[in-house]
């Protein structure tokens, strides 16, 4: 079942005993991962550079469909923005639950693939009504022509505080995270019109409300004082490394 949806993928629940396997780490493994499978090895069109692999961290070159593990190995599983490639979600998301008690989901969401769109996606989500839902860009005529992943991925994240705070209070604006334990449900395709209409017609305010619920102003005021704090940590956090 899904447990909630984190903050980022290091905002993940993994105790210092478990044994954590990442599917698809590429060039940039989470430093948790205890075991990194990737499926391709010198093709970096799934990623953005070589495949890394940190200190401690075994590598094996797997598929996450057919991983070459037993029935829950391992303790949790890491998968981040892998799944939006994969050929065969069933498979790959089975694979997950198998294999792992636990684990991380993190693909872009709809909106974020409108805003910088990548041609080696195969799928969009959306979370809807707790369930994971996945949508083939080609059914639905994904539009590509647009990309400002530089201003949304490069500029602002670095140069704007305001944008900083937004990206901490709306976690899933532009990305889609899951943690869940034994599995989470997840549709592929789906028939159901109510569903569809969120990847194919304009949003009402009743279809944001419902995705975004409204949080009370003191609600609102809270999470941007907490994401404020976080980001001053997080600049302090930098500037003693770079002191180091």
């Amino acid at each position: 079942m899904k447990i909630r949806n984190p903050q980022s993928r290091f905002d993940l629940d993994i105790k210092k005993t478990d044994r954590v396997l990442e599917v698809g780490g590429g060039h940039n493994p989470h430093p948790r991962s205890n075991v990194v499978v990737d499926k391709y090895v010198d093709d970096n069109t799934h990623r953005s550079g070589d495949i890394k692999v940190l200190k401690n961290q075994q590598f094996m070159n797997a598929d996450g469909e057919n991983l070459p593990f037993k029935d829950k190995e391992f303790d949790y599983v890491i998968c981040n923005h892998v799944l939006e490639h994969v050929e065969n979600p069933h498979s790959f998301l089975k694979e997950q639950f198998r294999v792992a008690k636990r684990g991380y989901m993190e693909t872009p969401s709809l909106l974020g693939e409108h805003l910088y769109p990548k041609k080696s996606h195969k799928w969009v989500l959306l979370e809807v009504d707790n369930k994971v839902v996945m949508v083939d860009k080609e059914r639905i005529s994904f539009p590509t022509s647009f990309d400002f992943g530089d201003l949304f991925l490069e500029y602002l994240p670095k140069a704007s505080i305001g944008y900083k705070i937004m990206e901490r209070t709306h976690p899933n604006l532009h990305t889609m995270r899951v943690e869940w334990e034994g599995s989470f449900d997840f549709i592929v395709n789906p028939d159901d019109k109510d569903i569809l209409k969120y990847f194919e017609e304009p949003w009402t305010r009743e279809m944001v409300l419902h995705y975004f619920p409204q949080r009370s102003l003191g609600k609102e005021l809270a999470e941007a004082t907490r994401a404020f704090t976080d980001i001053c940590r997080s600049i302090i956090r930098s500037k003693v490394l770079k002191r180091v």
